[in-house]
């Protein structure tokens, strides 16, 4: 019984790796993000390794993530993989205060954001 299985949303070429609730304004995350899409994936983990921004770390990982998972789970060939998408999306927000001068206090936002990265093969014939 049970519920059946969900159509496979990407194509057989492609594996996908997520990470949710990513401690950084999505505006900071999307910089280092447009900095490897359209990527071979090589590439890219050595752009995200000499990066100086700390979130480049995590962007990293789901990197890697997304390549083994596309080696492991979908028998896709590693040296052929580029980053067809790096999306990034807005979490929740924490709401905070900052005790100000006078007895006044301001209000502090700590901004979270969604991370996806979406690997594809590439085909034989095109560069």
């Amino acid at each position: 019984m049970g519920k059946r299985q969900a159509p496979r949303r990407l194509d057989e070429t492609e594996a996908q790796a997520c990470l949710r609730g990513l401690r950084t304004s999505p505006r900071k995350l999307n910089l280092v993000a447009e900095t490897i899409r359209g990527r071979a994936a090589a590439s890219a983990l050595a752009e995200l390794t000499f990066s100086r921004r700390r979130i480049a770390r995590d962007v990293k990982k789901v990197l890697q993530a997304a390549i083994a998972n596309a080696e492991n789970n979908h028998q896709l060939d590693v040296d052929r993989l580029y980053i067809k998408e790096a999306t990034v999306g807005r979490a929740f927000v924490l709401k905070r205060f900052h005790t100000r001068g006078r007895g006044r206090s301001a209000r502090v936002e700590k901004h979270f954001a969604h991370l996806t990265v979406v690997v594809r093969e590439r085909v034989e014939g095109r560069e």
